[in-house]
């Protein structure tokens, strides 16, 4: 299977590398500044490029099978349309390139589902992230791809497990947390079942 990372020097697209390449994936990560990876691999492509750069974009998905979106914004908590704006990229060179299958990571909350006053707080918080997120999120379930929505709780930077807790309705209840590397892990999971396809998931420990 030959996966793109876009996102790949993040904590959760690095790991996602890192671990596809332990199963044997042929992985090309899509990152602008690659002195940033510090992952290496025989099975590893890096391409330099910048995803508000459509052509960039849909050049690096030719040939490719999965397409893993762990793209963030670096915008704070201010209003921005960034994460929309690359997803509508990754989006139209998926279109161009004839893949179809893409895993993209946003975060729990984009369904306004986080419950009690604290869900609520954080929402509130996290508010125009959140909205770029679900804008992204609408782009590829408009564009009729195969997808899987990843909705991960607060994210920490403790060792894989592999143990996490699902929900496609909500998020899980009584966790409020995930190491990134779980994250990873589950992305991963997806690829190899199709029960995740067409769905959004929440993750939690």
């Amino acid at each position: 299977m030959k996966i793109i990372v876009f996102g790949a020097t993040g904590g959760v697209g690095r790991s996602v590398v890192e671990q596809a390449l332990e199963h044997g994936y042929e992985v090309t990560a899509f990152v602008r500044t690659p002195d940033k990876l510090k992952v290496t691999g025989d099975k590893l492509t890096v391409v330099q490029g910048d995803a508000f750069h459509v052509e960039q974009v849909s050049a690096a998905i030719a040939g490719q099978d999965v397409v893993v979106s762990c793209l963030g914004s670096n915008q704070g908590m201010k209003k921005s349309d960034d994460l929309r704006t690359m997803a509508k990229n990754i989006v139209a060179g998926m279109q161009k390139q004839g893949v179809r299958r893409i895993v993209y990571t946003a975060s729990a909350g984009i369904n306004d589902e986080l419950p009690g006053i604290g869900g609520k707080l954080m929402m509130g918080v996290l508010k125009q992230v959140l909205i770029d997120h679900r804008a992204a999120v609408d782009a590829i379930q408009e564009a009729g791809l195969n997808y899987t929505i990843v909705r991960p709780m607060g994210l920490t930077n403790e060792n894989v497990t592999g143990q996490y807790r699902e929900s496609e309705e909500s998020v899980p209840s009584k966790s409020k947390t995930i190491p990134r590397a779980d994250v990873a892990h589950f992305i991963l999971k997806t690829l190899g079942d199709a029960a995740y396809e067409n769905k959004s998931i929440g993750i939690a420990t």
